[in-house]
């Protein structure tokens, strides 16, 4: 059971991602009203039959004073497709500072790409303009709804109309 529900806030906001034991639990207890479920599956018990959700709403409004992405190096892969922003590759991935530490370069989504080894070793402690080397796509740092909507993996069908919303900028 590796599905994941989408978990709104009293508002209808997109609020985050849950595990679909998790989110029934919130549905379960009265902390969450279920908004949409699975048209083919089902959760069975011995002797019930309850449907699996795939939206769920919170009852209670949970303040978030920042809802941004954080800077690890799963979700830089994850905002790259895992694949070497100069070669294409997706072996032997790792993280390149597009401007090197050493020239000023900070730790950052604007500076954070993914790299293979051999591109990285190539690339060394250089620009990509002066290691004559062109990056695919440039950095950015992903919004919220951007990285729920597209880089967190397969989502359902009955999420969209919940995360084609604008985000507010902060």
């Amino acid at each position: 059971m590796g599905r994941k529900v989408l978990v709104l806030n009293q508002d209808y906001s997109a609020f985050t991602v849950c595990s679909v034991p998790k989110a029934f639990l919130l549905v379960y207890l009265k902390k969450a009203d279920l908004v949409a479920e699975s048209d083919t599956e089902k959760l069975r018990s011995i002797s019930e039959t309850f449907p699996m959700p795939s939206v769920i709403r919170l009852h209670k409004y949970v303040y978030l004073p920042y809802r941004g992405v954080m800077l690890t190096r799963q979700n830089i892969f994850k905002r790259d497709h895992h694949k070497c922003q100069y070669c294409s590759t997706n072996d032997d991935l790792t993280l390149d500072h597009v401007m090197p530490k050493s020239k000023g370069g900070r730790t950052s989504w604007d500076n954070l790409t993914t790299a293979c080894k051999r591109c990285n070793s190539r690339k060394g402690d250089r620009a990509p303009e002066e290691a004559n080397m062109i990056l695919n796509q440039k950095p950015f740092k992903p919004s919220f709804i951007m990285f729920l909507r597209d880089f967190s993996g397969m989502i359902e069908e009955s999420w969209l109309p919940f995360l084609a919303k604008k985000e507010k900028v902060m």
